[in-house]
């Protein structure tokens, strides 16, 4: 490593002490939530064993998906492993809750590639697709990165759309990510002209940043995945859902089958790793959003544009940096992959993905394949080469990660 490249990373690590005492605190105010929950709802060690066959009410099982409600402050909740993805646990969401002829509107503009797919709007089309099944799909786009309030409310008032989507993370995309602030003021703008369209967040890549969730300013359901933050490196599978009883029993049915529900799903010896997952999450996260901030400042000094600024509001883990060339993409990704305790001899390349228009390059050697909470880094091959970098168990992993990938890219 050379000495420049270190002693730039000291001065920046004294330059964002500040920032780091307010990620300590919203870790505090959430760890005392997840503590107080598990306390209020009384886990007990045998909430810890699984079950396998049908799973048929396992104690365990049930006992997280309360906290998963008490935490969230929602009316109930579906915490799986049979759930393998976000993604997933959207389309179950979106294809349980919409009907054909129904009219879903995007307000944070088009989502997420694989998204894109599941609902039929990408280039790659699936004979699954919410679209194949008639069900109408519209978007309004951001303004300045903000909501369009005075087009929603004005679409909202014909009263003829079921449901409402918030994409809370950026996603492949160069507009800034939402605050729970943001995502408050537009639910209370909607409420005011229509009661009853449903108000679906994306949560992935969002949970335990902030001091507050979706649920808590007034979404209806909010979706994620557990290889994510909730997760905490520890979960190596499922995802989330939470919200409204009703909703929750309805995407319980399309997960499982009519009249079952949330009866059944075995949790196979997942129960351990999805409590400790979730106890160790707040902590994780901030050790995440830290290696981001870390990474933002120490970029934007060696003169890349980088989007959030280090001192920026967050809200997800993920950090974006503009590299401009695919040379700068790859080989930034590549020194991801290197500075990983896992696989780091693994040279990885740009290539086609199911799911993605564009070919997409994807490093992380973790401990969990697909575990975005452990230090990652991404991005579609496509201008203006934009790496996608999220995760850290640790800081001190974090920030040795991306000393490794700005070396490589520099050699």
């Amino acid at each position: 490593m050379k000495q420049d490249i270190i002693e730039l990373s000291k001065q920046v690590e004294k330059e964002i002490e500040p920032i780091f005492k307010r990620i300590e605190s919203i870790c505090e105010n959430n760890s005392k939530k997840v503590l107080e929950s598990f306390q209020k709802c009384k886990l007990q060690e045998t909430h810890l064993n699984s079950s396998t066959g049908y799973g048929i009410d396992e104690p365990g099982r049930n006992k997280i998906e309360e906290i998963y409600s008490h935490i969230f402050r929602a009316q109930d909740s579906l915490v799986r492993s049979q759930l393998i993805s976000g993604t997933h646990a959207l389309a179950i969401t979106l294809s349980a809750l919409l009907r054909p002829k129904d009219t879903m509107l995007s307000i944070t503009g088009e989502p997420y590639d694989t998204l894109q797919t599941v609902i039929g709007i990408g280039k790659e089309q699936s004979k699954s697709s919410l679209k194949t099944f008639d069900i109408h799909y519209e978007q309004i786009d951001l303004v300045e990165n903000d909501f369009d309030i005075m087009k929603i409310q004005e679409r909202l008032k014909k009263q003829d759309v079921k449901l409402v989507e918030i994409q809370r993370s950026r996603g492949y995309s160069t507009r800034k990510s939402l605050t729970i602030e943001k995502i408050e003021k537009v639910i209370q703008a909607i409420r005011e002209v229509n009661q009853d369209v449903i108000i679906m967040v994306d949560n992935c890549y969002g949970e335990f940043v902030q001091d507050r969730e979706p649920i808590e300013v007034g979404a209806d359901i909010a979706v994620g995945s557990l290889m994510k933050n909730l997760g905490a490196g520890i979960a190596n599978s499922g995802a989330y859902i939470v919200g409204k009883k009703d909703l929750i029993e309805l995407c319980a049915e399309r997960l499982t089958s009519p009249g079952i529900g949330k009866e059944i799903g075995p949790s196979f010896n997942q129960n351990t790793v999805f409590i400790k997952g979730l106890f160790f999450a707040p902590s994780v996260v901030a050790s995440s959003v830290k290696t981001a901030v870390f990474a933002s400042c120490l970029l934007e000094k060696l003169g890349y544009v980088v989007e959030p600024k280090y001192n920026e509001i967050r809200a997800d883990i993920v950090q974006t940096i503009h590299l401009g060339t695919e040379d700068a993409l790859v080989k930034f990704c590549q020194g991801i992959q290197m500075g990983s305790p896992i696989d780091s001899d693994v040279i990885p390349y740009p290539a086609d993905m199911g799911g993605y228009e564009d070919k997409v390059i994807m490093a992380a050697g973790t401990f969990t394949q697909g575990s975005t909470i452990e230090l990652s880094c991404d991005g579609p091959i496509r201008k203006p080469y934009i790496a996608y970098m999220q995760g850290g168990l640790t800081f001190e992993y974090g920030k040795l990660g991306i000393l490794k990938a700005i070396e490589h890219m520099k050699s």
